[in-house]
C-alpha cells in the first residue's frame, strides 16, 4: 500500500498494517477533510451499535502505493466520544479476509509457512508536536538515506528528541483476535535503529516454532477454543507432544497474539469482516494517564492521516492526505 512517496511505512511498520492516523494538534488549516467526533452519553458497544448511525461518515480517499500504485480505496471514517473515551469506526472495501500471517501448514511430510500477510489499520497521533506534519503528513516520520536503493532502507521515527508520536496499530491476525490494537509510540531515530517503541507493558505476539524453526511448537490446549478467525492465542497454547496427530492440509497459527498489559493494553478493538470489506472500531480513554499516549482534549483539534494495508506490509499501502479531527457536541 505505499508507493514511491518516501515509503513512509517502510521501516516503520516493517511488515503489515492497517490504517494510520497521525495526530497534530491545533493546525486545522492544513487538512482538506474534517472528521467530527460526536458527543454521546454512553459508549458504543461495538461496530453494530445504533449510536454509530447518528455519527457523520467522512469518505476519505486513499491512494495506492508501491504494488497498489494506481489503485484507490475509500475509508468511511466516524468518531464518537464520551466524557472519558474516544471511539473511531472505519469501513473499507477488502473482499479477501487476510489473517494467516505466515501460518504453518503441514503438507503431509513437512511444515511450511504460508505466504500470507494480514490486513491492518494504524493511527499515529502527536504527543509532542512533530514538525511539519500538518502540511507534509506522514512523510516527515519516514527517513530514507540519500542513495538508498529502496524505501525499505529507511527508518521510521522523529527527527528530534523533542518530537513524540502515539502510534496505534490494529492487526487482523496479531492483535484483533485478542480484542486490541497494538499501542506503541514514536521517538527520535538513532544511528542503529528506528524510533518506534512499544508502550510500557507486555503485548505483541509470540512466534510459534521449535528451536530449529522447522515446525510449530504449540497447538490448542485441551478445553480451549480458537479465537476469532481460527487464530491461536498464546494464552491458549500448549506444547505439541505428538506430531503424528496432524494430517496433510492442517494449518496452525504462527504469530500467536499475546494479551497485552499495562499501557500497551490501552487501545481496544472490535471488528467484523463481511459484505466485501472490514468494519473496525478502535477505542481508548481520552486521557490514559500514560506519558507514552496522547491525552485528547475535546477543546482542541488534531491533524491526522490514514493508511490501509491489504494482506501486505512495508510501503504497500493506501494512504490519505492530512485530515483534521475535531470534537463536536
Amino acid at each position: 500500500m505505499k508507493a514511491g512517496r518516501v515509503g513512509i511505512w517502510a521501516a516503520a511498520l516493517g511488515l503489515v498494517l492497517g490504517v494510520i492516523v497521525l495526530g497534530t494538534q491545533g493546525l486545522e488549516g492544513a487538512a482538506k477533510q474534517t472528521v467530527t467526533a460526536k458527543l454521546v452519553k454512553k459508549a458504543p458497544s461495538g461496530v453494530d451499535d445504533p449510536l454509530w448511525k447518528d455519527a457523520e461518515a467522512v469518505q476519505v480517499p486513499m491512494d495506492g502505493k508501491e504494488k497498489f500504485a494506481g489503485k484507490k480505496v475509500t475509508v468511511a471514517t466516524k468518531a464518537l466520544y464520551t466524557d472519558d473515551g474516544i471511539y473511531f469506526l472505519f469501513k473499507w472495501s477488502d473482499p479477501t479476509l487476510s489473517v494467516a500471517k505466515e501460518a504453518w501448514q503441514f503438507d503431509g511430510q513437512k511444515w511450511v509457512h504460508l505466504k500470507n500477510n494480514e490486513d491492518r489499520i494504524s493511527l499515529l497521533f502527536e504527543i509532542n508536536r512533530i514538525n511539519n506534519f500538518a502540511t507534509k503528513g506522514c512523510a516527515v516520520v519516514c527517513h530514507v538515506p540519500k542513495g538508498a536503493p529502496t524505501a525499505k532502507e529507511g527508518k521510521f521515527g522523529t527527527a528530534t528528541a523533542a518530537e513524540k508520536g502515539d502510534l496505534w496499530h490494529w492487526k487482523a491476525a496479531r492483535s484483533d483476535p485478542a480484542g486490541y490494537a497494538d499501542d506503541t509510540w514514536l521517538t527520535v531515530i538513532s544511528e542503529k535503529e528506528g524510533g518506534r517503541k512499544s508502550d510500557a507493558g507486555d503485548g505483541g505476539d509470540k512466534k510459534n516454532m521449535t528451536e530449529d524453526k522447522s515446525k510449530p511448537m504449540y497447538t490448542l490446549a485441551p478445553g480451549k477454543k480458537l479465537a476469532k478467525h481460527g487464530v491461536l492465542l498464546a494464552a491458549d497454547a500448549v506444547e505439541i507432544k505428538d506430531y503424528s496427530t496432524f494430517k496433510a492440509g492442517d494449518v496452525v497459527t504462527f504469530a500467536m497474539p499475546k494479551m497485552p498489559s499495562g499501557s500497551r493494553a490501552d487501545i481496544k478493538a472490535d471488528s467484523r469482516h463481511g459484505d466485501g470489506g472490514w468494519t473496525v472500531m478502535l477505542f481508548r480513554k481520552l486521557n490514559t494517564g500514560n506519558d507514552d499516549d496522547l491525552a485528547f482534549d475535546p477543546r482542541k483539534s488534531y491533524s491526522f492521516a490514514m493508511a490501509v494495508f491489504d494482506d501486505s506490509g512495508d510501503q504497500d499501502s493506501y494512504d490519505s492526505e492530512v485530515l483534521t479531527l475535531q470534537f463536536g457536541r
